[in-house]
């Protein structure tokens, strides 16, 4: 026997979201829904931090954050227009975002390609998403919407252009430093995916998200000293109780590796540093003279 099918069908957005602010941007600052987008467009998270956020004289739709990084969010229950094109890149330069979603129900060509030109002509740091929402049913079934990506940074030729660029003009220090963190950055996703490191730079630290607003484990190396290091970076609002507590764990934490714990802070920033092996540590390197990144992809899985 066979089993009735049914058809599937798109609906227009305004028939679940009457008005876009009262209505849409509630609903897509949720966290369930923030996640479901974060989850489209391969982001660790996106955490609210306001809805209709004052940008100056003006309101931007959604604010959060994404690890260390300001992300802003224009939401449309129309078609894309020159308007918001605008607005998206003021609130963007008002934030300092680093990460610009603008959602709507379609867009236009002209600004799917803006956007990709925005993302092949500014730094690895800054990325532009465009985010087609959809709505579909079937039959009488509850509403289901839908995120459908339709332009986003090209990490992999925009990562290479700045590494090719970088690597021009680095010192050889620099150069081992940036060499470190390209294969730290692949060793993570294969033994730890659970973080989400930052593209590699010729600089001594590694920023890493952990998933936990307020936190950050980042490596060093430091070639001056010859020594590999962890960081624990804790900006949360709390930092102070937070950083008694880690002191606490810091003798269970330190033993499997030697460890020993140094600390500096400040009202909101209290980083811990961890210096792989204590005092003794060295940069242990390649034939090639790059630093490996095994002991610090060991540590940071921990």
């Amino acid at each position: 026997m066979k089993k009735p099918l049914s058809k599937l069908e798109r609906v227009p957005l305004r028939e679940a979201w009457k008005h876009e602010a009262n209505d849409f941007t509630p609903w897509l600052a949720e966290e369930n829904n923030l996640n479901t987008l974060a989850d489209a467009l391969g982001l660790p998270d996106l955490e609210l931090v306001a809805t209709e956020h004052w940008v100056g004289e003006f309101k931007l739709d959604i604010l959060c954050t994404s690890g260390d990084d300001q992300v802003i969010i224009e939401n449309q229950l129309e078609k894309t227009n020159h308007a918001h094109l605008g607005q998206l890149l003021t609130y963007a330069a008002g934030t300092g975002a680093k990460k610009v979603i603008w959602v709507a129900e379609s867009f236009r060509p002209e600004h799917v390609a803006a956007l990709e030109f925005l993302n092949q002509n500014t730094t690895e740091e800054l990325s532009f998403f465009a985010v087609e929402v959809e709505l579909w049913r079937i039959g009488d079934s509850p509403l289901a919407p839908k995120f459908e990506v339709v332009a986003k940074p090209n990490d992999w030729a925009k990562l290479g252009r700045e590494q090719t660029k970088a690597a021009a003009n680095a010192t050889p220090a620099k150069q081992r430093q940036l060499k470190l963190w390209t294969e730290l950055v692949a060793r993570l996703a294969t033994f730890a995916p659970q973080i989400n490191p930052q593209k590699p730079r010729p600089q001594h630290w590694l920023n890493n998200s952990i998933g936990r607003a307020g936190f950050g484990l980042n490596p060093t190396a430091s070639h001056r000293d010859d020594r590999l290091g962890m960081e624990v970076y804790i900006t949360h609002a709390e930092s102070k109780k937070c950083t008694k507590r880690s002191w606490r764990s810091a003798p269970a934490l330190s033993k499997p590796w030697a460890l020993s714990w140094t600390g500096k802070s400040c009202p909101r920033h209290t980083p811990a540093a961890l210096p792989l092996g204590g005092k003794t540590a060295r940069l242990k390197t390649k034939p090639n003279g790059a630093p490996t990144s095994t002991g610090l992809c060991s540590a940071s899985s921990r």
